[in-house]
């Protein structure tokens, strides 16, 4: 890696050392810290892997893309599809400092900060579904059009073939969803995964430096992405520490907007009076994310999980 990286990347030199980071789901993820800099190493697994898995060049290219207008990406340096260098394909980019929040109640914030930190999360994503996609390169990033339509029978599908109890509230959706879905979707540019957890705080503010893992972003319906954004208002809390949520909190002391204020606030940065067909959005939102929990039990229940530990439990779905 060294020697491939030799003159490439300004600052490192050809003494660096090389530590994983803990915690990452998906692509395996390194930092590279040299004398003078410090940078990261986003890899593919080895191996055969699904076709649309992993895929780390879409993630390079939609960082460059909203990189280069000024959006708090981490900035691009160098993608490798040369397989030979270090057993898999892999990218450079900066390292940005900060803070990750893994709660949504961002422990050892005060009110004003919290405030801020969540109106900034709010104004990001709305300058990211602002975004004039094709103008910054992105005009064939993906499918444009319907969607809306192929997510829900995807998830739907998902939902038949790992279902393991009967749940008619689950079947009533599926029916009901595609009659509710709107006809004239917009079409912007989505990260898929948005949320405080996937952003780092800047250091010295409460504002965002840099928002991360754009290995989901596509060309989609930006209502969908702000409805997956808001799982913390909307999903029921518990003890198992399978998620997060913001239930049961005192969001005001907190300085955490509720999230009527949080989605009028997101709306009016766009310029719509409200949010349209919202009771499909958040009722596609809730299927998704129960679809994707019944997945990971079924997964646990035939042995192939990847983690040992399950927090997710049944009746989470029903909830």
């Amino acid at each position: 890696l060294a020697a491939y990286l030799a003159g490439k990347i300004e600052g490192l030199g050809p003494d660096f050392t090389v530590e994983k980071f803990k915690g990452v789901q998906s692509n395996r993820t390194y930092s590279l810290t040299g004398a003078n800099a410090t940078y990261v190493l986003p890899r593919r697994p080895p191996g055969k892997l699904l076709a649309p898995a992993h895929a780390i060049d879409r993630e390079y290219k939609v960082m460059e893309a909203v990189g280069k207008v000024g959006f708090p990406a981490p900035r691009t340096y160098h993608y490798c599809e040369d397989e030979s260098v270090i057993g898999s394909a892999f990218y450079v980019v900066s390292f940005n400092p900060g803070r990750v929040f893994w709660e949504p109640s961002s422990p050892g914030l005060e009110p004003a900060e919290r405030a801020s930190v969540y109106d900034d999360m709010n104004a990001r994503l709305a300058e990211l579904h602002g975004l004039d996609y094709a103008a910054i390169g992105l005009g064939d990033f993906a499918k444009v059009g319907g969607y809306t339509a192929r997510n829900l029978s995807r998830w739907s599908g998902v939902y038949d073939q790992t279902r393991m109890i009967d749940i008619p509230d689950m079947d009533w959706l599926m029916a009901k969803l595609p009659e509710m879905a709107p006809k004239d979707e917009p079409t912007r540019l989505i990260h898929g995964d948005y949320g405080l957890t996937n952003v780092i705080v800047s250091p010295d503010a409460p504002k965002i430096g840099a928002v991360l893992d754009w290995e989901m972003a596509t060309l989609g319906d930006p209502f969908v992405d702000l409805c997956h954004h808001l799982r913390p208002w909307w999903e029921p809390a518990d003890e198992t520490g399978a998620y997060s949520s913001l239930q049961g909190l005192d969001l005001a002391a907190l300085g955490v907007p509720d999230m009527d204020a949080y989605i009028g606030a997101y709306c009016r940065r766009l310029g719509f009076s409200e949010m349209p067909h919202r009771n499909f959005y958040l009722g596609f939102a809730q299927f998704r994310y129960a679809s994707m929990i019944q997945a990971i039990l079924k997964r646990a229940a035939s042995g192939t999980a990847s983690n040992r530990t399950i927090l997710h439990r049944q009746d989470r779905v029903q909830e």
